[in-house]
Protein backbone atom coordinates (compact mmCIF):
# COMPACT_ATOMS: atom_id res chain seq x y z
CA UNK A 1 0.00 0.00 0.00
CA UNK A 2 1.09 3.51 -0.81
CA UNK A 3 2.79 5.84 2.06
CA UNK A 4 0.71 8.45 3.74
CA UNK A 5 0.37 10.87 0.46
CA UNK A 6 1.43 8.95 -2.00
CA UNK A 7 4.83 8.89 -2.41
CA UNK A 8 7.51 10.99 -1.64
CA UNK A 9 9.40 9.01 -4.23
CA UNK A 10 8.99 5.29 -6.14
CA UNK A 11 10.87 2.74 -6.93
CA UNK A 12 12.71 3.06 -10.41
CA UNK A 13 10.97 1.41 -13.58
CA UNK A 14 12.74 -1.28 -14.34
CA UNK A 15 15.24 -1.07 -17.17
CA UNK A 16 13.71 -3.02 -19.95
CA UNK A 17 10.37 -0.71 -19.47
CA UNK A 18 12.76 2.19 -19.54
CA UNK A 19 14.65 1.27 -22.48
CA UNK A 20 11.26 0.06 -24.48
CA UNK A 21 9.86 3.85 -24.03
CA UNK A 22 12.59 5.81 -23.88
CA UNK A 23 14.04 4.59 -27.06
CA UNK A 24 11.17 5.00 -29.36
CA UNK A 25 10.10 8.15 -27.69
CA UNK A 26 13.00 9.85 -27.85
CA UNK A 27 13.73 12.50 -30.91
CA UNK A 28 17.79 11.76 -31.28
CA UNK A 29 17.25 8.03 -31.03
CA UNK A 30 18.30 5.79 -33.38
CA UNK A 31 15.17 3.37 -33.52
CA UNK A 32 11.65 3.88 -35.07
CA UNK A 33 8.53 2.16 -33.91
CA UNK A 34 8.69 -0.67 -36.09
CA UNK A 35 11.86 -1.82 -34.36
CA UNK A 36 9.68 -2.14 -31.33
CA UNK A 37 6.40 -3.08 -32.44
CA UNK A 38 6.22 -5.85 -34.54
CA UNK A 39 4.25 -5.90 -38.35
CA UNK A 40 1.99 -8.53 -36.78
CA UNK A 41 0.82 -6.79 -33.67
CA UNK A 42 -2.79 -5.85 -33.93
CA UNK A 43 -3.10 -1.70 -34.73
CA UNK A 44 -4.87 -1.41 -31.03
CA UNK A 45 -1.00 -2.00 -29.27
CA UNK A 46 0.56 1.19 -30.75
CA UNK A 47 -1.71 3.90 -28.69
CA UNK A 48 -1.71 1.17 -25.73
CA UNK A 49 2.03 1.74 -25.68
CA UNK A 50 2.12 5.54 -25.80
CA UNK A 51 -0.44 5.41 -23.12
CA UNK A 52 1.45 3.30 -21.11
CA UNK A 53 4.91 5.14 -21.64
CA UNK A 54 2.96 8.58 -20.87
CA UNK A 55 1.86 7.02 -17.63
CA UNK A 56 5.78 5.60 -16.80
CA UNK A 57 7.00 9.02 -17.29
CA UNK A 58 4.18 10.62 -15.40
CA UNK A 59 4.91 7.52 -12.68
CA UNK A 60 8.58 9.18 -12.63
CA UNK A 61 8.03 12.66 -12.81
CA UNK A 62 10.18 14.68 -9.93
CA UNK A 63 9.10 18.08 -8.54
CA UNK A 64 11.53 20.60 -8.80
CA UNK A 65 10.47 22.52 -5.99
CA UNK A 66 12.92 22.80 -3.16
CA UNK A 67 10.07 22.79 -0.32
CA UNK A 68 9.19 19.73 1.03
CA UNK A 69 6.14 18.15 1.11
CA UNK A 70 4.50 14.87 -0.60
CA UNK A 71 4.84 13.97 -3.71
CA UNK A 72 2.49 15.03 -7.28
CA UNK A 73 2.10 11.57 -8.23
CA UNK A 74 0.12 11.78 -11.66
CA UNK A 75 -1.94 14.36 -9.89
CA UNK A 76 -2.88 11.96 -6.91
CA UNK A 77 -0.74 13.48 -4.65
CA UNK A 78 -2.77 17.56 -4.85
CA UNK A 79 -5.87 15.01 -4.72
CA UNK A 80 -5.09 13.32 -0.99
CA UNK A 81 -3.52 16.89 0.10
CA UNK A 82 -7.05 18.28 -0.26
CA UNK A 83 -8.89 15.59 0.77
CA UNK A 84 -6.86 15.09 3.98
CA UNK A 85 -7.67 19.11 5.47
CA UNK A 86 -11.58 18.56 4.10
CA UNK A 87 -11.48 15.56 6.70
CA UNK A 88 -9.32 16.58 9.50
CA UNK A 89 -9.91 20.18 8.85
CA UNK A 90 -7.64 22.71 8.71
CA UNK A 91 -5.79 23.00 11.87
CA UNK A 92 -5.58 19.15 12.08
CA UNK A 93 -4.19 18.89 8.73
CA UNK A 94 -1.66 21.90 9.32
CA UNK A 95 -0.55 19.66 12.49
CA UNK A 96 -0.32 16.34 10.58
CA UNK A 97 2.20 18.33 7.79
CA UNK A 98 4.23 20.20 9.81
CA UNK A 99 4.42 16.73 12.02
CA UNK A 100 5.55 14.74 8.78
CA UNK A 101 7.70 17.09 6.36
CA UNK A 102 9.24 19.97 8.81
CA UNK A 103 8.14 23.68 10.06
CA UNK A 104 8.02 25.32 6.02
CA UNK A 105 6.20 22.41 3.73
CA UNK A 106 4.31 22.72 0.59
CA UNK A 107 0.56 20.77 -0.21
CA UNK A 108 -1.92 21.60 -2.32
CA UNK A 109 -5.36 22.96 -1.98
CA UNK A 110 -7.99 23.37 -4.88
CA UNK A 111 -4.58 22.20 -6.84
CA UNK A 112 -3.17 25.29 -5.58
CA UNK A 113 0.14 25.26 -4.22
CA UNK A 114 -0.69 26.13 -0.59
CA UNK A 115 2.38 26.43 2.34
CA UNK A 116 2.02 25.35 6.11
CA UNK A 117 4.40 27.47 8.07
CA UNK A 118 5.06 26.90 11.75
CA UNK A 119 8.38 28.48 11.87
CA UNK A 120 8.40 31.95 13.58
CA UNK A 121 11.30 34.03 11.32
CA UNK A 122 9.13 32.52 8.53
CA UNK A 123 5.53 33.53 9.84
CA UNK A 124 7.05 37.46 11.40
CA UNK A 125 8.32 37.41 7.16
CA UNK A 126 4.49 36.97 6.21
CA UNK A 127 2.79 39.08 8.51
CA UNK A 128 4.93 41.81 8.22
CA UNK A 129 5.23 42.62 4.76
CA UNK A 130 1.91 44.04 2.82
CA UNK A 131 1.89 42.03 -0.07
CA UNK A 132 0.88 38.87 1.83
CA UNK A 133 -2.84 41.06 3.01
CA UNK A 134 -4.98 38.83 0.75
CA UNK A 135 -6.69 35.74 1.68
CA UNK A 136 -7.27 32.46 0.06
CA UNK A 137 -10.43 30.17 0.09
CA UNK A 138 -13.21 28.81 -2.33
CA UNK A 139 -14.69 31.21 -4.47
CA UNK A 140 -17.72 29.87 -4.90
CA UNK A 141 -17.55 29.01 -0.98
CA UNK A 142 -17.03 32.77 0.23
CA UNK A 143 -19.68 34.16 -2.17
CA UNK A 144 -22.24 31.24 -0.66
CA UNK A 145 -21.24 32.88 2.88
CA UNK A 146 -21.48 36.53 1.05
CA UNK A 147 -17.55 37.28 2.22
CA UNK A 148 -16.47 37.29 -1.37
CA UNK A 149 -15.13 40.98 -1.86
CA UNK A 150 -17.12 41.55 1.03
CA UNK A 151 -16.58 42.28 5.08
CA UNK A 152 -13.01 42.34 6.16
CA UNK A 153 -12.49 38.59 7.36
CA UNK A 154 -11.74 36.89 3.98
CA UNK A 155 -12.37 39.64 2.18
CA UNK A 156 -9.70 38.99 -0.73
CA UNK A 157 -9.62 42.00 -2.38
CA UNK A 158 -6.96 43.73 -1.29
CA UNK A 159 -7.91 47.53 -2.27
CA UNK A 160 -11.61 47.12 -0.85
CA UNK A 161 -10.47 45.72 2.41
CA UNK A 162 -8.69 48.49 2.89
CA UNK A 163 -11.27 51.15 2.96
CA UNK A 164 -13.33 48.70 5.31
CA UNK A 165 -10.86 47.90 7.87
CA UNK A 166 -11.17 51.42 9.45
CA UNK A 167 -14.83 50.95 10.12
CA UNK A 168 -13.58 48.14 12.53
CA UNK A 169 -10.70 49.83 14.47
CA UNK A 170 -13.31 52.27 15.73
CA UNK A 171 -14.95 50.24 18.11
CA UNK A 172 -30.92 33.37 22.63
CA UNK A 173 -31.88 33.23 18.87
CA UNK A 174 -29.89 35.00 17.31
CA UNK A 175 -26.66 32.86 18.82
CA UNK A 176 -28.10 29.52 17.22
CA UNK A 177 -27.63 31.41 13.62
CA UNK A 178 -24.33 32.83 14.92
CA UNK A 179 -23.12 28.91 15.10
CA UNK A 180 -25.02 27.52 11.99
CA UNK A 181 -23.24 30.37 10.18
CA UNK A 182 -19.84 29.45 11.64
CA UNK A 183 -20.47 25.85 10.48
CA UNK A 184 -21.01 26.72 7.29
CA UNK A 185 -18.14 29.00 6.93
CA UNK A 186 -16.08 25.87 7.95
CA UNK A 187 -17.60 23.60 6.05
CA UNK A 188 -17.58 25.91 2.66
CA UNK A 189 -13.98 27.62 2.62
CA UNK A 190 -11.82 24.87 1.00
CA UNK A 191 -14.75 22.79 -0.83
CA UNK A 192 -14.12 22.32 -4.67
CA UNK A 193 -16.27 24.14 -7.20
CA UNK A 194 -17.73 20.09 -7.99
CA UNK A 195 -19.48 20.58 -4.47
CA UNK A 196 -21.31 24.01 -5.80
CA UNK A 197 -22.96 22.15 -8.92
CA UNK A 198 -24.70 20.05 -6.71
CA UNK A 199 -27.14 21.74 -4.70
CA UNK A 200 -28.65 19.65 -2.54
CA UNK A 201 -24.69 19.48 -0.92
CA UNK A 202 -24.71 23.10 0.25
CA UNK A 203 -28.33 23.81 0.79
CA UNK A 204 -28.15 23.58 4.13
CA UNK A 205 -25.48 25.71 4.79
CA UNK A 206 -27.38 28.39 2.52
CA UNK A 207 -30.09 28.41 4.41
CA UNK A 208 -27.79 28.87 7.33
CA UNK A 209 -26.45 31.91 6.02
CA UNK A 210 -29.56 33.37 4.71
CA UNK A 211 -31.03 33.44 8.05
CA UNK A 212 -28.35 35.12 10.19
CA UNK A 213 -28.33 37.94 7.16
CA UNK A 214 -31.97 38.40 7.27
CA UNK A 215 -31.88 39.03 11.06
CA UNK A 216 -28.86 40.96 10.68
CA UNK A 217 -30.64 43.04 7.90
CA UNK A 218 -33.82 43.45 10.61
CA UNK A 219 -30.81 44.55 12.74
CA UNK A 220 -29.84 47.01 10.38
CA UNK A 221 -33.13 48.48 9.61
CA UNK A 222 -34.38 49.00 13.66
CA UNK A 223 -30.64 50.75 13.55
CA UNK A 224 -31.20 52.92 10.67
CA UNK A 225 -34.84 53.94 11.74
CA UNK A 226 -33.40 55.01 15.54
CA UNK A 227 -30.79 57.23 13.85
CA UNK A 228 -33.26 59.23 12.19
CA UNK A 229 -35.45 60.04 14.95
CA UNK A 230 -32.63 61.31 17.62
CA UNK A 231 -31.58 64.61 18.08
CA UNK A 232 -27.84 64.14 18.92
CA UNK A 233 -26.64 61.95 16.41
CA UNK A 234 -22.94 62.23 18.29
CA UNK A 235 -24.37 60.19 21.26
CA UNK A 236 -25.35 57.28 19.04
CA UNK A 237 -22.24 57.12 17.27
CA UNK A 238 -21.11 53.72 17.33
CA UNK A 239 -20.03 51.31 15.39
CA UNK A 240 -23.03 50.16 13.07
CA UNK A 241 -24.05 54.30 13.14
CA UNK A 242 -20.93 54.46 10.88
CA UNK A 243 -21.37 51.86 8.39
CA UNK A 244 -24.68 53.26 7.80
CA UNK A 245 -23.46 56.72 7.14
CA UNK A 246 -20.81 55.65 5.22
CA UNK A 247 -23.29 53.81 3.26
CA UNK A 248 -25.73 57.07 3.15
CA UNK A 249 -22.33 59.21 1.33
CA UNK A 250 -21.50 56.41 -0.73
CA UNK A 251 -18.36 54.68 0.43
CA UNK A 252 -19.85 51.49 1.21
CA UNK A 253 -22.88 49.27 0.10
CA UNK A 254 -25.36 48.01 1.74
CA UNK A 255 -24.50 44.52 1.56
CA UNK A 256 -21.37 45.86 2.60
CA UNK A 257 -22.57 47.39 5.56
CA UNK A 258 -24.29 44.41 6.43
CA UNK A 259 -21.67 41.57 5.97
CA UNK A 260 -19.56 43.99 8.72
CA UNK A 261 -22.47 44.23 11.02
CA UNK A 262 -22.22 40.09 10.55
CA UNK A 263 -18.76 39.69 10.68
CA UNK A 264 -18.49 41.67 13.97
CA UNK A 265 -21.18 39.46 15.39
CA UNK A 266 -19.19 36.00 14.77
CA UNK A 267 -15.62 36.97 15.23
CA UNK A 268 -15.88 38.90 18.69
CA UNK A 269 -18.38 36.84 20.66
CA UNK A 270 -18.00 33.77 19.59
CA UNK A 271 -14.22 33.91 19.73
CA UNK A 272 -13.98 35.46 23.11
CA UNK A 273 -16.81 33.14 24.58
CA UNK A 274 -14.61 29.67 23.68
CA UNK A 275 -11.46 31.67 24.53
CA UNK A 276 -12.69 32.45 28.10
CA UNK A 277 -14.22 29.13 28.80
CA UNK A 278 -10.93 27.62 28.09
CA UNK A 279 -9.25 30.01 30.23
CA UNK A 280 -12.08 29.32 33.01
CA UNK A 281 -11.32 25.45 32.94
CA UNK A 282 -7.30 25.92 33.75
CA UNK A 283 -8.20 27.97 36.42
CA UNK A 284 -9.77 25.14 37.67
CA UNK A 285 -7.22 22.66 37.08
CA UNK A 286 -4.34 25.41 38.59
CA UNK A 287 -5.85 26.22 41.70
CA UNK A 288 -2.31 27.96 42.81
CA UNK A 289 -2.75 30.35 39.41
CA UNK A 290 -6.55 31.52 40.96
CA UNK A 291 -4.36 32.40 44.17
CA UNK A 292 -2.32 34.42 42.65
CA UNK A 293 -4.30 36.08 40.50
CA UNK A 294 -6.55 36.88 43.61
CA UNK A 295 -3.50 38.45 45.65
CA UNK A 296 -2.67 40.72 42.55
CA UNK A 297 -6.65 41.63 42.51
CA UNK A 298 -6.68 42.22 46.05
CA UNK A 299 -3.74 44.62 46.04
CA UNK A 300 -4.19 46.55 42.64
CA UNK A 301 -8.41 47.11 43.44
CA UNK A 302 -9.50 46.04 46.65
CA UNK A 303 -13.20 45.16 46.88
CA UNK A 304 -14.33 47.64 44.60
CA UNK A 305 -14.74 46.68 40.80
CA UNK A 306 -12.16 47.15 38.03
CA UNK A 307 -11.52 50.58 35.97
CA UNK A 308 -9.81 51.34 33.37
CA UNK A 309 -6.63 52.62 35.26
CA UNK A 310 -6.39 49.48 36.91
CA UNK A 311 -5.82 47.02 33.38
CA UNK A 312 -1.71 48.16 32.92
CA UNK A 313 -1.15 46.77 36.43
CA UNK A 314 -3.15 43.76 36.13
CA UNK A 315 0.32 41.47 34.86
CA UNK A 316 -0.72 38.59 36.94
CA UNK A 317 -3.49 38.19 34.96
CA UNK A 318 -2.67 39.73 32.05
CA UNK A 319 0.31 36.55 31.81
CA UNK A 320 -2.70 34.35 32.27
CA UNK A 321 -4.25 35.16 29.83
CA UNK A 322 -0.87 35.13 27.42
CA UNK A 323 -0.53 31.74 28.76
CA UNK A 324 -3.98 30.39 28.26
CA UNK A 325 -3.85 31.66 24.39
CA UNK A 326 -0.63 30.11 23.78
CA UNK A 327 -1.31 26.67 25.47
CA UNK A 328 -4.86 26.20 24.16
CA UNK A 329 -5.81 28.62 21.29
CA UNK A 330 -9.14 28.75 19.93
CA UNK A 331 -7.57 30.38 16.18
CA UNK A 332 -4.38 28.97 15.72
CA UNK A 333 -3.95 29.67 12.16
CA UNK A 334 -4.19 32.48 9.69
CA UNK A 335 -4.51 32.40 5.96
CA UNK A 336 -2.57 34.40 3.22
CA UNK A 337 -1.52 34.99 -0.05
CA UNK A 338 1.23 35.69 -2.18
CA UNK A 339 -0.04 38.82 -4.28
CA UNK A 340 4.19 39.08 -5.73
CA UNK A 341 7.16 36.84 -5.58
CA UNK A 342 9.05 36.73 -2.89
CA UNK A 343 12.08 34.64 -0.86
CA UNK A 344 10.90 33.15 2.75
CA UNK A 345 14.13 31.99 4.60
CA UNK A 346 15.71 30.96 1.71
CA UNK A 347 12.01 29.10 -0.02
CA UNK A 348 10.70 30.87 -3.37
CA UNK A 349 7.43 31.81 -3.19
CA UNK A 350 5.86 32.54 -6.24
CA UNK A 351 2.97 35.02 -6.68
CA UNK A 352 -0.31 33.64 -6.00
CA UNK A 353 0.50 30.97 -3.55
CA UNK A 354 -1.08 29.87 -0.64
CA UNK A 355 0.36 29.97 2.93
CA UNK A 356 -1.12 28.77 6.23
CA UNK A 357 0.54 29.88 8.94
CA UNK A 358 0.37 27.37 11.93
CA UNK A 359 0.36 29.89 14.70
CA UNK A 360 -0.80 27.20 17.38
CA UNK A 361 2.48 24.91 16.26
CA UNK A 362 4.87 27.61 16.50
CA UNK A 363 3.87 28.63 19.88
CA UNK A 364 4.76 25.35 21.46
CA UNK A 365 8.07 25.00 19.12
CA UNK A 366 10.11 28.00 19.83
CA UNK A 367 11.01 30.46 22.84
CA UNK A 368 9.25 29.03 25.99
CA UNK A 369 10.62 27.43 28.61
CA UNK A 370 7.93 25.07 28.97
CA UNK A 371 6.24 24.76 25.95
CA UNK A 372 4.06 21.50 26.17
CA UNK A 373 2.78 22.43 30.11
CA UNK A 374 0.29 25.38 30.86
CA UNK A 375 2.59 27.37 33.00
CA UNK A 376 3.10 31.23 34.14
CA UNK A 377 6.71 30.93 34.08
CA UNK A 378 6.67 31.02 30.21
CA UNK A 379 5.97 34.26 30.41
CA UNK A 380 8.27 35.39 33.30
CA UNK A 381 10.13 37.11 31.22
CA UNK A 382 9.35 39.40 28.02
CA UNK A 383 8.92 37.23 25.46
CA UNK A 384 9.98 38.85 21.74
CA UNK A 385 6.91 39.74 19.44
CA UNK A 386 7.91 37.16 16.69
CA UNK A 387 7.58 34.04 19.05
CA UNK A 388 4.03 35.19 20.32
CA UNK A 389 1.29 35.93 18.05
CA UNK A 390 -2.21 35.23 18.98
CA UNK A 391 -3.74 38.01 17.11
CA UNK A 392 -1.04 38.06 13.82
CA UNK A 393 0.71 41.68 13.33
CA UNK A 394 1.31 43.77 10.31
CA UNK A 395 -1.16 45.22 8.24
CA UNK A 396 -3.69 42.13 8.69
CA UNK A 397 -3.04 41.69 12.09
CA UNK A 398 -6.75 41.14 14.59
CA UNK A 399 -8.08 44.63 14.21
CA UNK A 400 -9.89 43.31 17.79
CA UNK A 401 -6.76 42.44 19.59
CA UNK A 402 -6.88 45.62 22.57
CA UNK A 403 -10.44 45.64 23.10
CA UNK A 404 -10.34 41.49 23.18
CA UNK A 405 -7.83 41.82 25.78
CA UNK A 406 -9.75 44.52 27.76
CA UNK A 407 -12.56 43.20 27.90
CA UNK A 408 -10.98 39.22 28.79
CA UNK A 409 -9.02 40.97 31.95
CA UNK A 410 -12.55 42.68 33.05
CA UNK A 411 -14.61 39.66 32.57
CA UNK A 412 -12.05 37.51 34.68
CA UNK A 413 -11.13 40.13 37.10
CA UNK A 414 -15.04 40.49 37.47
CA UNK A 415 -15.77 36.70 37.77
CA UNK A 416 -13.14 36.01 40.10
CA UNK A 417 -13.53 38.56 42.52
CA UNK A 418 -17.19 37.11 43.44
CA UNK A 419 -16.39 33.35 42.62
CA UNK A 420 -14.29 30.24 42.63
CA UNK A 421 -14.37 27.68 39.97
CA UNK A 422 -14.10 24.22 40.19
CA UNK A 423 -14.55 20.84 37.78
CA UNK A 424 -15.65 17.77 38.85
CA UNK A 425 -12.37 15.45 40.58
CA UNK A 426 -10.86 13.91 37.54
CA UNK A 427 -12.29 16.02 34.64
CA UNK A 428 -10.07 18.73 32.89
CA UNK A 429 -9.25 21.02 29.78
CA UNK A 430 -8.09 17.64 28.24
CA UNK A 431 -10.84 15.88 28.91
CA UNK A 432 -13.26 18.37 26.24
CA UNK A 433 -13.74 17.01 22.91
CA UNK A 434 -12.57 19.44 20.20
CA UNK A 435 -12.65 20.18 16.52
CA UNK A 436 -9.61 21.31 15.34
CA UNK A 437 -10.54 22.83 11.91
CA UNK A 438 -10.60 26.92 10.90
CA UNK A 439 -10.66 27.60 14.55
CA UNK A 440 -10.09 25.22 17.67
CA UNK A 441 -13.55 24.57 19.58
CA UNK A 442 -15.05 22.36 22.06
CA UNK A 443 -17.19 19.35 20.25
CA UNK A 444 -20.57 20.85 21.79
CA UNK A 445 -22.44 17.71 20.19
CA UNK A 446 -20.36 16.01 22.90
CA UNK A 447 -20.78 16.61 27.27
CA UNK A 448 -18.77 19.36 27.45
CA UNK A 449 -16.75 20.17 31.23
CA UNK A 450 -19.35 21.03 33.79
CA UNK A 451 -18.01 23.44 36.35
CA UNK A 452 -18.87 24.62 39.53
CA UNK A 453 -18.84 28.20 40.68
CA UNK A 454 -18.79 28.92 44.16
CA UNK A 455 -19.72 32.31 45.65
CA UNK A 456 -16.64 33.62 47.50
CA UNK A 457 -18.80 34.90 50.34
CA UNK A 458 -19.99 31.37 51.05
CA UNK A 459 -16.01 30.00 50.95
CA UNK A 460 -15.20 32.63 53.61
CA UNK A 461 -18.04 31.45 55.74
CA UNK A 462 -16.69 27.87 55.33
CA UNK A 463 -13.69 28.63 56.17
CA UNK A 464 -14.29 30.73 59.31
CA UNK A 465 -17.06 27.52 60.35
CA UNK A 466 -13.57 25.06 59.91
CA UNK A 467 -11.82 27.43 62.62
Amino acid sequence: MLGPDLCQGFLPVPTSWGEMIEGPLNPGGHYNISQVVSEAMPAATLPLLLLLGFLVLMWNFEETSSIPGPGYCMGIGPLISHWRFLWMGVGSACNYYNEMYGEFMRVWINGEETLVISKSSSMFHVMKHGHYISRFGSKLGLKCIGMHENGIIFNNNPALWKEIRPFFTKENAIVLKIQNYFDAWQALLLKPDIFFKISWLYKKYEKSVKDLKEAIEILIEQKRQKLSTVEKLEEHMDFASQLIFAQSRGELTGENVNQCVLEMLIAAPDTLSVTLFFMLALIAEHPHVEEAMMKEIQAVMGERDIRSEDMPKLKVVENFIHESMRYQPVVDLVMRKALRDDMIDGYPVKKGTNIILNIGRMHKLEFFPKPNEFSLENFEKNVPHRYFQPFGFGPRGCVGKFIAMVMMKAILVSLLQRCSIQTLKGKGLKSIPKNNDLSLHPNERQPLLEMVFVPRRNMAAKNRGGE
